[in-house]
């Protein structure tokens, strides 16, 4: 089990990393939930998020909006995923909590750490395969860049 989370992690840093942006909403299931939040936030359990989705519709326009729509620096990113740790289990589902940080590439070369949170997940097996249910991205820094454009 162990394995196959640090391979979802693996395979959804890399559809980000790699501009496989189409792929992300993938790793999630159909009525999935979304959310990029602050530390603070969160501790003091306050539903809003700077990015929030409930389903996997709603990750795939995200998607397409940044394709079509929206206009932000073109940058990348690289995630660096600590390995899961499993908080709870049961025949239905798997809690995990995971630590991050993203680094930004921005055109003129330039890298700067960009986040540093925790990943706190739910994650259910769909179809043989581990597919996130939930996903709460926590930021340490209450100090969110307004580039954030493409999902953590």
């Amino acid at each position: 089990m162990l394995n196959e989370l640090i391979d979802l992690n693996a395979d959804y840093a890399a559809a980000i990393d790699d501009d496989r942006l189409e792929d992300w909403p993938g790793f999630f299931t159909a009525d999935c939930f979304y959310r990029i939040t602050t530390a603070q936030n969160y501790a003091r359990n306050l539903p809003a998020g700077l990015v929030y989705a409930d389903s996997r519709q709603m990750l795939s326009d995200r998607i397409l909006s940044l394709r079509k729509a929206n206009i932000y620096e073109r940058q990348a990113y690289r995630h660096l995923v600590s390995i899961p740790r499993v908080r709870e289990q049961s025949e239905s589902a798997i809690k995990v909590e995971t630590g991050f940080a993203i680094l930004r590439i921005v055109r003129n070369g330039t890298t700067d750490i960009f986040a540093s949170g925790r990943y706190f997940d739910e994650v259910v097996r769909e179809n043989g395969a581990l597919r996130l249910k939930k996903r709460d991205v926590i930021c340490d820094s209450t100090r969110i860049d307004t580039l954030l454009a493409i999902p953590l």
